[in-house]
């Protein structure tokens, strides 16, 4: 495994722009007044023809990249998941997924860990959202590794892609020759006492307590699952035959996102005990984004905590 230095996934987003431009003219990229936040500035300083600064207009933004895309160009339209996925749902859904256009969408700042900017900027419900538009791909990668690997697998993806990316510097815990396919989780560790099923910056906060659970000599497996939609069934139902009990870890409302997925997936398919770790119905609020995770349960302790009594029942 590689060092563990912490970058945000965001800054994968704007590498990984800048290198697919230099193998494909078609790719251009818009951004709604926040390229410094989104990290699309690193790409309007490598090539300004090919980046559009729409200005604080969301959903002009979409319409415009629907357009290019008509046009036979692959937009990348990039701004906070609140604005992106929230603000301008209506034009994602029915210009962009109804008629099912080749534009990706690149929403940083997703999630509790946006710290400071408080609840009104803190998307937690743009997975369920994107998840709710057919056709639509739903990606959460996990470090800056992953992040630039998925933004070249939804680019080479027909169709529309939702990209979450995270303001927080995360630990890169994947080697530079990972390799990353849509639809496709992968197993991190072994063990057959109990399964986590993680999706961004969760996946970190999993593995540290799959460490603090095997030091109580319980076995815990580990799945990283980037693609929220489509899910990884056989990944997921194999940990749900072999563990028996599954427990989905998020930075996400528990309301719509990955657990709803997983829980939908096994009831039909092979019902077994789910625990649900996520932002539990509530708004969030204003403070240090480690502190907020803390707050909500979102960390490897309160992940421990979280299983210790899923077990005892």
């Amino acid at each position: 495994m590689t060092e563990q230095k912490k970058i945000a996934t965001r800054e994968g987003y704007g590498e990984a722009l800048v290198e697919l431009a230099a193998e494909h003219e078609n790719l251009v990229v818009l951004d709604a007044d926040l390229a410094e936040a989104t990290k699309t500035s690193v790409f309007r300083k490598a090539y300004p023809a090919r980046h559009f600064d729409c200005g604080i207009a969301e959903e002009n933004m979409i319409g415009m990249a629907a357009g290019l895309a008509t046009m036979g160009l692959v937009p990348f339209a990039s701004s906070f998941a609140m604005f992106a996925a929230g603000r301008a749902f209506e034009q994602v859904r029915n210009s962009v997924g109804y008629p099912h256009l080749n534009v990706k969408i690149g929403a940083t700042h997703g999630g509790i860990s946006v710290g400071e900017d408080g609840a009104s900027h803190q998307c937690c419900e743009d997975f369920a959202l994107m998840r709710s538009i057919p056709g639509m791909v739903v990606l959460c990668p996990s470090d800056n590794i992953e992040a630039k690997a998925a933004v070249k697998a939804a680019y080479a993806h027909e169709g529309p892609v939702y990209l979450r990316f995270g303001r927080l510097a995360v630990p890169v815990f994947h080697d530079e020759d990972f390799h990353f396919e849509i639809g496709k989780g992968e197993q991190l560790t072994d063990g057959d006492d109990v399964a986590l099923l993680a999706t961004g910056l969760m996946v970190n906060e999993a593995l540290g307590a799959a460490r603090l659970l095997a030091e109580k000599g319980i076995g815990v497996r580990v799945l990283n699952l980037c693609t929220i939609k489509p899910l990884d069934a056989e990944l997921v139902l194999k940990a749900a035959r072999e563990c028996k009990r599954l427990v989905t870890c998020e930075e996400h409302s528990v309301i719509g996102g990955l657990g709803e997925a997983v829980c939908a997936l096994t009831a039909e398919k092979m019902p077994v005990p789910v625990r649900r770790i996520g932002v539990q119905d509530v708004y969030g609020c204003s403070g240090p984004a480690p502190e907020l995770l803390k707050r909500f349960g979102l960390t490897q302790e309160g992940i421990v905590k979280e299983v210790l009594d899923f077990l005892s029942k």
